[in-house]
């Protein structure tokens, strides 16, 4: 699977294109399957560990990765993915089709304003696609008020459609100093820990439980002591150092 993570199309000039639905359109009428942050079996034990196959699970942005494929083959069998782009989700109703995985249900869906009821779904799942958000957030630190409040809309919408037990598992490039102020905005009820994978510390599997959160979690916490961390482009894989703005600026 490793070859995946090379794309088969030329990277954007400007990262800005990654949040333009043209772009997405067009890349995928080309590419057939492309990896963001590592392929599946760097974290399916971490899956394995927080997602019960008895679990209906949504994801958010599958585009042309192989994740929901994956859960179905480690038995969660009762997953809903979602798309912006109409071209991946045509595509990838007819290669899961074509595979009988036909119990995988592929919507065309804007993950800013998801199209589901209050509290249906068990697990809420994405890999990458919340740190598109970021790619003209500016200051990591301070970021602009209008990529605040388009990952706010997303969080809401995320925490709405979890049932009251449910969790929410993000895998980010975003470290998690970055990333606290957002998911521990007074409105959210879960609580909030992460784990890593991958070549030291390059990329968090995130996990967030509704209606866990207390007053003693302030502060969220994590495994592992995050150091703090210097990646270069040559150290990360593919596309992923477009995500490296979440580093911290003086290295």
């Amino acid at each position: 699977m490793e070859g995946s993570r090379k794309p088969t199309t030329e990277p954007p000039s400007t990262a800005l294109a990654y949040q333009d639905p043209h772009y997405w359109n067009e890349r995928f009428s080309k590419e057939e399957h492309y990896e963001w942050f590592k392929d599946y079996s760097h974290f399916r034990h971490l899956i394995q560990a927080h997602i019960p196959s008895t679990s209906s699970v949504l994801e958010l942005g599958c585009g042309n990765s192989q994740l929901c494929e994956e859960m179905y083959r480690d038995g969660i069998t009762e997953v809903t993915c979602i798309d912006l782009s109409a071209v991946a989700v045509e595509k990838m109703q007819k290669r899961l089709e074509a595979k009988g995985y036909k119990e995988i249900k592929v919507l065309e869906a804007d993950m800013l304003d998801l199209p589901f009821n209050d509290e249906c779904f068990d697990v809420v799942i994405e890999k990458g696609t919340m740190d598109v958000l970021f790619v003209n957030s500016g200051d990591p630190w301070n970021p602009r008020p209008e990529t605040v409040a388009q990952v706010k809309a997303m969080l809401e919408g995320v925490h709405r459609v979890l049932k009251p037990d449910g969790i929410f598992i993000s895998i980010s490039f975003g470290q998690p100093h970055f990333r606290r102020p957002l998911f521990d905005a007074p409105d959210f009820t879960w609580s909030v820990e992460w784990s890593t994978f991958g070549d030291g510390f390059h990329y968090f599997f995130y996990v967030l439980r509704k209606g866990k959160r207390s007053s003693s979690d302030e502060g969220s916490r994590g495994k592992n002591e995050i150091p703090s961390i210097c990646l270069f482009q040559e150290e990360l894989e593919g596309e992923d150092f477009i995500f490296r703005t979440n580093i911290d600026e003086n290295c």
